[in-house]
């Protein structure tokens, strides 16, 4: 793939254009709040942000072949903040983050887990960057030119991602003569995928995994297709049934506007759009995002959801009728504004490189069916392979995921040789319909608050969290400082 094919592949994305009726498009399963870098409760202390140190590692490209170009390494980035550890001579145990579907630098200013509690752990903690994105990008190369060579692009993978974390961990190790400090490996959302997958298939390296909101029964028939629709409806509805119904009825009222003469100018006045619509198809997709958006981080105490709902509920009726009360729920989530639908973007790493995975190995069947607050729009798979061969040149490997890491009768198979992970979720994200919701064993434990949202078990303390969520998050400590505790006394055992 040349670079002006990237570049179409860039505009394809932000056009959200379908092919044979099926848009590819999948809510996001990043961690990061578009508000919280601007929240001061948020985000880690500058001091402790500071106390990270930046270290590069030379990976392998390729752990699962011997051809030569195998061999090359390329610089991978993690980060290392040590002054809460006790040390080597004490077996201090080992944080470490595993990043995912964006660069690192974000993770050290809201993870707050780990910072958080090392000091009552007396823990190193260390953040690594997940192949391909931040400046862990192979061979030298921009992000542009690896996603646009089918050659590099190859050796983006999740399973070359966790070899690429065990290898820089067993670094660090050795190299801080660590040997028998046990590690704890953290990660949210496809992060805390890789969490669980990490102690299932390097429990030599990791002696247990905190998993947050981690859809890992997402895949196949394992979860209905119409899972995190159904949920961001179940939010929309709870907070206000008035709401729920008005938003139901907003798209044929879209539909029907879009079509009278002038319809399109009309739509892009009243929801005060960026550019002028092309269709009544981008209020509606802006507006689908807006609600997933709102569901998946509907985060106390602010609340989107029923912030939306408010300023629908609360909307002047004269003015623009079902619309001007859909509008009105926009400005009340976003504020004040010039302009709203379809505003310049630029795109990301995160947009560009989880399309790539989603159509190589991630291909989680998400769609829409009468079943929710929305207009149909089922997932079909043909439909979605056609999408990912036009833009990549590759066919989805749609059983990929449950073959390589399992999935179907997780709780028969991983109580027969499991442990040491715990599934943590809010019941408000969407996503927590294909996470683990139910123990599987003594070890292998499911935490869930029925406020929570999409990963804020692993975000930083603030004064104002609920009850609920200090709770959560003081049993995920306690169950942990069991897990070590047993290690240092099976290490003292076999000493022995």
């Amino acid at each position: 793939m040349t670079l002006s094919r990237l570049s179409f592949i860039i505009s394809f994305i932000l056009s959200t254009a379908s092919i044979s009726g099926q848009k590819i498009y999948s809510p996001t399963l990043s961690l990061q709040r578009e508000d919280i870098f601007g929240d001061p409760e948020h985000a880690v202390s500058a001091s402790i942000a500071n106390e990270f140190e930046t270290f590069f590692f030379n990976q392998t490209l390729d752990h699962f072949n011997y051809r030569p170009e195998s061999y090359a390494t390329f610089k991978q980035r993690y980060l290392i903040n040590s002054n809460y550890w006790a040390g080597a001579n004490s077996s201090a145990p080992i944080f470490v983050y595993l990043g995912a579907e964006s660069p690192i630098d974000g993770a050290t200013t809201i993870i707050g887990f780990l910072t958080d509690n090392a000091a009552q752990f007396k823990a190193l903690l260390v953040y690594i960057e997940h192949r391909y994105y931040g400046e862990s990008i192979p061979l030298g190369m921009s992000f542009e030119e690896a996603l646009g060579d089918a050659n590099v692009r190859g050796y983006f993978s999740s399973a070359q991602a966790l070899a690429d974390y065990a290898a820089i961990i067993l670094h660090v190790k050795q190299n801080l003569k660590a040997r028998d400090s046990p590690v704890i490996v953290v990660g949210g959302s496809y992060g805390g995928m890789l969490a669980s997958w990490f102690r299932l298939k390097y429990p030599h390296v990791a002696l247990g995994a905190l998993a947050s909101s981690a859809p890992i029964l997402y895949f196949e028939d394992m979860t209905p297709q119409d899972a995190y629709y159904s949920v961001v409806t179940k939010d929309f509805k709870e907070a206000s049934e008035t709401c729920y119904q008005t938003i139901r009825d907003s798209w044929s009222e879209i539909d029907r506007v879009a079509q009278e003469p002038n319809g399109t100018s009309n739509l892009s006045k009243m929801f005060k759009t960026c550019k002028p619509l092309e269709s009544g198809d981008e209020v509606k997709s802006y507006l689908k995002l807006l609600y997933a958006r709102a569901a998946q981080y509907n985060d106390p105490p602010r609340y989107p959801v029923t912030q939306i709902c408010s300023g629908i509920d609360g909307a002047n009726t004269s003015e623009n009728g079902i619309l001007g009360k859909i509008f009105a729920g926009v400005v009340a989530y976003n504020g004040s504004s010039t302009c709203y639908v379809n505003p310049p973007t630029n795109v990301s790493q995160t947009s560009l490189g989880w399309r790539w995975q989603r159509c190589s190995e991630m291909a989680m069947p998400i769609g829409i069916t009468s079943n929710s607050m929305f207009q149909p729009q089922p997932f079909i798979l043909s439909n979605f392979t056609d999408g990912c061969n036009y833009q990549f040149g590759v066919v989805p490997r749609a059983h990929w995921v449950t073959t390589y890491y399992g999935g179907h009768d997780i709780e028969l198979i991983l109580r027969r040789f499991g442990s040491n992970i715990i599934f943590s979720n809010g019941l408000r994200d969407p996503w927590s319909t294909a996470g683990v919701l139910k123990n599987i064993s003594e070890s292998i434990v499911a935490i869930f608050t029925e406020k929570g949202s999409h990963c804020l078990d692993i975000l930083v303390e603030k004064q104002t969290d609920p009850d609920w969520l200090v709770l959560q998050r003081k049993a995920e400590v306690e169950i942990i400082k069991g897990w070590i505790a047993k290690y240092y006394a099976d290490l003292l055992a076999f000493k022995q």
